[in-house]
């Protein structure tokens, strides 16, 4: 299936970096405090906290927003729950001027978005500036499969990789063997679907810590979109925190709960049984206009 773009630009995308950039650079020079690897949060009681830094410095909030993902040492101040091995590994590659250098690759990935897929395994690629190819190689392996990986040693790690995916086109195989960097590798863990918290005065979570899921292209959007919802609920608050807190949350559970359900669906399509046409088939659904697809 191939879906072309039709240059209305309805679904424009950044890169990360940059994103993050321009918005570092919408800030003061001295608002983002570098090298404060956090390494435990407690709690003072009356909404205030203590945050123990790795490089030993303490510091007292009055409010906390923990917003340092997957692994979050905020989560734990709201919430028992912690990320689960959803058993699926993204290894990443990027393959350097491509068009020259692996123009087939270059071909198959195209001027956007490429998914290659089978039950358990895919191989997906985007283009990015400057004639890179941007791939994710997908595979359903135990934990101890993907640790016994020396990713370091390029050459074996690559040839193990491409190894799973035998008699598939070179010019996919390629996005494995032909990295310029990588294999990478990106192990999926996940919270659970509903994971939500009672009220806890002084702290509240976004993003990653407050939503793993399996990735669906809407990690780093949700992530954008809670820290903005909570920003608004904060500056109409009228300094009661709390409130803004309550009314947060309860948003941000409704809406992380929709978008890993989402997520969840999307990766059987991916991935799952009927690999690749269920993906297909929601496609043509998406095209056609159907309000469920």
């Amino acid at each position: 299936m191939d879906n072309p773009d039709d240059g209305k630009g309805r679904r424009p995308e950044v890169q990360r970096g940059e994103l993050r950039r321009i918005l570092l650079e919408s800030l003061p020079e001295d608002a983002v405090r570098w090298g404060h690897k956090l390494s435990s949060a407690r709690s003072l009681g009356e909404g205030r906290h203590e945050l123990i830094f790795a490089d030993g410095q303490l510091v007292t909030t009055d409010l906390l927003i923990g917003a340092d993902g997957a692994w979050s040492k905020v989560r734990p101040l709201l919430s028992d729950a912690t990320p689960t091995y959803t058993g699926l590994v993204f290894f990443e590659t990027w393959l350097n001027d491509a068009d020259v250098r692996h123009p087939d690759s270059a071909q198959a990935v195209g001027g956007g978005s490429m998914f290659a897929l089978a039950p358990g395994k895919g191989i997906t690629a985007h283009r990015e500036p400057n004639g890179v190819l941007h791939a994710y190689i997908a595979l359903q392996r135990p934990k101890a499969w993907v640790d016994s990986i020396e990713v370091s040693d390029r050459a074996s790690a690559t040839s193990r990789i491409a190894a799973e995916f035998e008699g598939w086109a070179p010019s996919l195989t390629a996005l494995i063997t032909g990295c310029d960097v990588g294999p990478v590798p990106r192990i999926i863990y996940t919270l659970p679907e509903t994971h939500r918290w009672s009220r806890v005065p002084g702290v509240t979570l976004l993003g990653d810590a407050a939503h793993l899921m399996v990735p669906s292209g809407e990690g780093a959007n949700l992530a954008i979109y809670d820290g903005a919802e909570l920003g608004k609920s904060i500056a109409a608050s009228s300094g009661d925190i709390d409130a803004a807190l309550l009314s947060y949350e309860k948003e941000l559970f409704a809406r992380s709960t929709r978008a890993a359900a989402e997520a969840s669906k999307l990766t059987m399509l991916l991935f799952g049984e009927t690999a690749p046409h269920g993906l297909i088939e929601a496609f043509e659904q998406k095209l056609l206009g159907n309000p469920n697809s």
